[in-house]
């Protein structure tokens, strides 16, 4: 049963096994549950940061388990990281400045999070092709997703400080 369960957890219900591009699909999914929580639902900001930090904690655990008898230390299915590194910068981008944030507006940046945090999984820029190669346990399956989506929240900075001040 708790295998079971910590399975449909590291696979994001089963996602992970679908057999076409799974780490993108969760992203596309996870970006549709954010947006629903954020803008639909309109749960609270500290509520949906208690659900991504047990999230975060708890994947440490599961996916050590997932892996501890498998060969392959990073297998596809797993994609809990996916969900961890798009979470990280549409969270960020929720709670910037405090504001509300125009449901038209979020789509565009959600779309802009979505693409960049793709790209920089799959591309896996310095250190996160280190973290990648050299961790072959649930750190590194995890952080390097993290270290994505903190490169999205800072290509996405870097695009505004240039708006402002040029456009």
């Amino acid at each position: 049963m708790i295998k079971r369960l910590n399975y449909l957890f590291v696979t994001c219900l089963g996602i992970g096994s679908i057999r076409f591009a799974p780490g993108t699909i969760t992203s596309l999914i996870t970006t549709v549950f954010l947006y629903s929580l954020f803008h639909i639902i309109n749960l609270s900001n500290s509520t949906i940061s208690i659900i991504l930090l047990v999230v975060f904690i708890y994947s440490f655990y599961a996916v050590s388990e997932y892996i501890k008898f498998n060969e392959n230390k990073d297998p596809k299915e797993v994609v809990i990281d996916e969900f961890i590194g798009q979470s990280i910068p549409i969270y960020l981008y929720e709670i910037s400045h405090g504001t509300v944030k125009d449901s038209r507006e979020a789509v565009l940046f959600y779309l802009y999070i979505f693409v960049l945090f793709r790209y920089f999984d799959i591309k896996k820029p310095f250190p996160i092709n280190f973290f990648d190669k050299n961790f072959k346990n649930s750190f590194g399956v995890i952080i390097d997703d993290v270290v994505a989506g903190l490169y999205v929240v800072l290509t996405l900075i870097i695009f505004m400080i240039i708006k402002s001040k040029f456009l």
